[in-house]
């Protein structure tokens, strides 16, 4: 297996273990998170979805100036 689909493997499965913990953790706070993104515009969706990508985008471009890479 290429080092490349193993990183892709690890960070979703890390994705699933962060949100299991939320939900395991803050079953209620979830619940009114997700009654609370029931109001919200698709736009509001969008603008927050590319806001969460580019965040992570920069943040894996500093881990990869930090790594030497």
């Amino acid at each position: 297996m290429s080092d490349f689909v193993l990183y892709i493997g690890t960070a979703f499965a890390l994705i699933f273990v962060i949100e299991g913990l939320l939900y395991a953790l803050f079953p209620e706070g979830i619940k009114k998170m997700f009654a609370v993104a029931l109001q919200l515009s698709p736009a509001h969706f969008r603008l927050f979805g590319a806001v969460m990508v580019v965040t992570g985008l920069c943040l894996i471009g500093l881990m990869s100036l930090f790594a030497g890479g």
